[in-house]
């Protein structure tokens, strides 16, 4: 799975963890293993207001476009993010999250 962060000045927070191909974002969970290879599925089907775009499965792998919120005075790891690679189960950590991301 790959996580592309779509940054977003906004006042709100992401917390999102992972099981398999399932997300839960912000409590919310979302199952993304119907998605068979070579398919892609739009934002609005999935119904989850932090995917955006194209969910994609490519060679195995999803890619799975997210809003990532960062405030005003945010560092530059959040304004411009990095996509999240192949993370473990579990709580994902994203960028700023320690203070020591710029």
């Amino acid at each position: 799975m790959i996580l592309h962060l779509c940054p977003q000045l906004r006042s709100d927070a992401l917390s999102v963890v992972k099981t398999g191909d399932a997300l839960t974002i912000n409590g919310d969970v979302v199952d993304l293993s119907v998605i068979p290879d070579g398919a892609d599925l739009s934002s609005t089907a999935i119904g989850n207001e932090w995917i955006v775009g194209i969910v994609r499965r490519v060679d195995g792998v999803l890619h799975v476009p997210l809003i990532f919120p960062h405030g005003p005075d945010a560092v530059m790891g959040m304004r411009f993010p990095e996509s999240i690679v192949n993370p473990p189960d579990g709580p994902i950590a994203l960028p700023g999250a320690n203070h020591g991301d710029d």
